[in-house]
This record gives structure tokens, sequence and C-alpha cells, in this order.
């Protein structure tokens, strides 16, 4: 799932032109005596320095759309859960800047949101679920969650969802900490791990990964790092090969990758270092029961990302179950909406959970 948030676009649409043509004119008007056509002097510097601080606004502009979306999460979901938000760490930053400076290398720290059932009962041990959000960049929002954490709830599984390093929200330097296919996956194992720590009423024995799209992606990295903590795993509409995927998609995700602050190198400079990053080569690593969502007419993870896992697995003699659906209605969100046809696609998804889980109330 790419991510441009609403803040984001109207900063761009709005703000910046405004404030660089302000600065033209002022460094115009104030300036020399010029040829004509000559770019005023210090014209390329303010611009630079707009074009920053712009940046800047977009991620303050995220914070803000962050908060207000936060109150959402208990509004929304106070009624059948005890919503709570909590900030836990993960491990250290992938690239630091200066390894050396104090505090380089510390744990990352992150937030994670938690939603447990309002009706369990005392001494009851209940399931546990780790939601990773998808999104290139992006967070876990309410408009695209909370009906999917509504039916979790409803068949008894406490849910724990972290935004890892990379989410937005959290301002511009948690945003380039991001580790795509990298030590995001760790981040979902810390949150594992903190949240048995905290929770007694969990059941260690039941914990599940589910996650969609890059959150697929995450998922799987995880269930293949550490399968002896999973029960079982659903990956949604998967990021699978991010070779395949920089080759088909265009330069401005691209760049997402190749920035100094992330991997730093395009895929034709470093092709291992993104199969590293990929789940499909690491098929043999599975372990646990895994079901695979795709649909043939996804617009943003295309289905031969999906096709080349599928065949890799069972090129592996891997068990596990898939399908894929023929141009289905809702392309990359198709199990994801609030429609007949989604809701009985995720049904497909709860009975595969419920199966290792066994949640009190399983969907019918």
């Amino acid at each position: 799932m790419r991510h441009e948030s609403r803040a984001a676009r109207l900063a761009a649409s709005m703000f910046l032109p405004a404030a660089l043509l302000a600065a033209a004119l002022s460094v115009w008007a104030a300036g020399p005596a010029r040829a004509e056509g000559d770019p005023p002097p210090g014209l390329a510097e303010q611009v630079k320095s707009l074009q920053e601080a712009n940046v800047d606004l977009q991620h303050r502009l995220d914070e803000l759309a962050k908060a207000i979306d936060d109150v959402s999460w208990f509004q929304r979901m106070g009624d059948v859960a005890v919503v709570d938000k909590w900030r836990i760490c993960g491990p250290p930053p992938a690239h630091p800047k200066n390894p050396k400076a104090p505090g380089a290398v510390n744990p990352i720290k992150f937030f994670t949101y938690t939603f447990v059932p309002k009706d369990r009962k005392p001494g009851e041990k209940l399931p546990l679920i780790i939601l990773p959000h998808g999104g290139v960049h992006a967070d876990f929002d309410s408009p695209y969650h909370v009906h999917i954490l509504h039916e979790l709830i409803a068949q008894g599984y406490v849910i724990v969802a972290p935004d890892y390093r990379g989410s937005t929200g959290y301002g511009r330097g948690f945003y380039e900490q991001i580790d795509y296919g990298g030590l995001e996956s760790e981040d979902i194992h810390a949150t594992r791990e903190w949240a048995l720590a905290n929770f007694d009423f969990l059941d260690p024995g039941r914990v599940g990964l589910l996650g969609w799209s890059h959150g697929g992606l995450i998922v799987l990295m995880e269930a293949f790092a550490h399968p002896k903590d999973y029960a079982c795993v659903f990956a949604g509409n998967p990021v699978s090969d991010l070779v395949a995927r920089l080759g088909y998609e265009d330069e401005e995700y691209r760049a997402d990758f190749s920035a100094p602050y992330h991997i730093g190198k395009t895929v034709r400079q470093d092709i291992e270092e993104y199969k590293r990053r990929s789940p499909v080569w690491h098929a043999e690593q599975l372990e646990i029961p895994l079901r695979i969502h795709t649909n043939t007419n996804d617009e943003d993870v295309n289905y031969l990302e999906v096709e080349h896992l599928i065949q890799a697995l069972k090129a592996a003699g891997k068990e596990f179950e898939y399908k894929v659906y023929q141009n289905a209605p809702g392309g990359h969100s198709m199990d994801r909406m609030d429609t007949i046809f989604a809701k009985d696609a995720r049904r497909d998804i709860w009975k595969f959970l419920a199966r290792y889980l066994k949640p009190r109330k399983p969907a019918a």
C-alpha cells in the first residue's frame, strides 16, 4: 500500500508554491540589477531551505492527524475493547548517522496499540494476534482497520498493533528509521515479547501473525525468523519480491528505498540486499501454518510477486494454504473493505486463524 497522507498533500499543494513565490519575489526585489533571465542570487539556496521546511511541515501535519486518529480509536472501539497505547523498545537503528554518538545505537522506541475484549472473564487466557500495518510509510489508522478489529474482538482475540520504525505520525526522525524487510520485523518480535511479559492473561502458545501488503511482508519475514514463537500466519496480498517490485514501480517509489537514510542503493547496485529483504527468497524457512490471499487485478502488489512466492514455497516442498482471487472487486484492498464480498473473504481468514489460535467464539 502506498502512503501519502492528507496532511502531506495539503502541505505540498498549498504551502510550498506560495512560499516559493514569496521568496522569489523578495529576493528579486531586493537584489541588484541583473541581466534578463538570470536567476536571483541566493534563490536556489532559499528554495532548498523552503523545501526542507515543507518536508518538516508535512511531518508535523502527520503528527497532528495521528493525534486526532488516536482519539477516534478510543471512540470507535471503546464499547467492545479496552484500548490503550504504549511506548516500547525494539532493536537499535539499522543505519545510525554517527554510531559513536551518545545514544546512537540505543534501542529504537516506538508505540503500539492494544485492544483487549471487554468481556474477558477473570483468569481466562486469550489468544493474541499481532497486526502490523501496511504502506511503505504509513501507520495503524482507524479508517482502514476499525471494522476488522471489531470482527476479531468479537471472536475473543487480543490485538496488538505496533507502529514500527518508519511509521508516519511520529516526526521526521522516526520516519527515516525505516528498514523495509529488515529490522522492522524485529520490532514485531519485540512487540510479542513485550505483550507476553506485560499481560498475564495471554496464552503464549496461541500467538498469531496477521498482515496485508507491506504488513504481509513483515509477518512473513517474522514467521521465517522466529517460527517457534507463532502458531500461524496469514499474509494478504503480501509484498513478496522487492527485486521484481522495484522493476515495475516508478522512480518516486524506488526513491523511498534508495534514500540515503534507508537502503542507500538501488536494486541494480545491490540485488542481493533486496533479495535479503524479500520473503520469496526465504521460502525454505517456513515451518508454521500459512495462508496467503492474492488478487489478479491487484493494482499495488502485482500478482506476479505473490505468484512467485507461491511457486517458491511449492518448490521448497512446503505445505500451506492460498487462494488466488480472479479480478475481485477492490483490487489490492479486496478483503479489507466493508462489502459482502470482503466480509466473506475475511471469514475464510478467521476460520484459518481459529484452527490454530482457538478463540472462544470463532467466526461461523
